[in-house]
């Protein structure tokens, strides 16, 4: 299975106690939710190993999860800097109106006008709103203002319309 169709939720960290646990850099919101899901498909490199989550928690602002196979700490050090990935439909399906960021990655971006901007690099949460960072001819930040900026999301299509101005 390609990584376009995983989805990237955190990456291995460190490791934690002796017992084989592994620390977690989770990009879930909220960040504990990474351990609801398992099975994980940890990726470094070509390499690729699925793994079931036997345990976790929240440890400090820290996530920590045990790892099937996973017995002692150098165990759970060969795991650093491996990305965790899920399968999509490990997902619950979102409310209408809403969307998972890695499903807005790589959507083409036009203005209401049909001007090309380009596609959806990344995603960034700020204190006021998320923002969409659109590479194309050049790098743009555009906020994620749902019915206001956002005009309309196809994810049939792959593309989305904005209300922006395309030199600003």
């Amino acid at each position: 299975m390609s990584s376009q169709q995983l989805v990237n939720v955190g990456k291995i960290s460190g490791v934690f106690g002796v017992k084989g646990w592994v620390k977690v850099f989770s990009f879930t919101d909220p960040r504990d939710n990474i351990l609801t899901y398992s099975p994980w498909i940890l990726k470094k490199g070509s390499e690729e190993k699925t793994i079931v989550v036997m345990d976790g928690q929240l440890q400090g602002k820290t996530i920590v999860a045990q790892l099937d196979g996973i017995n002692d700490r150098d165990q759970a050090a060969s795991l650093m800097g491996w990305e965790v990935f899920i399968k999509p439909e490990q997902l619950p399906e979102p409310s209408e109106g809403e969307y998972y960021w890695s499903e807005l990655v790589g959507l083409n971006v036009e203005t209401v006008d049909g001007v090309q901007m380009g596609k959806i690099d990344s995603l960034l949460e700020t204190g006021a709103n998320d923002v969409i960072i659109v590479k194309g001819d050049r790098e743009r930040a555009i906020p994620f203002l749902l019915d206001q900026v956002i005009v309309n999301i196809d994810l049939n299509e792959g593309k989305m319309i904005v209300d922006w101005d395309p030199e600003f």
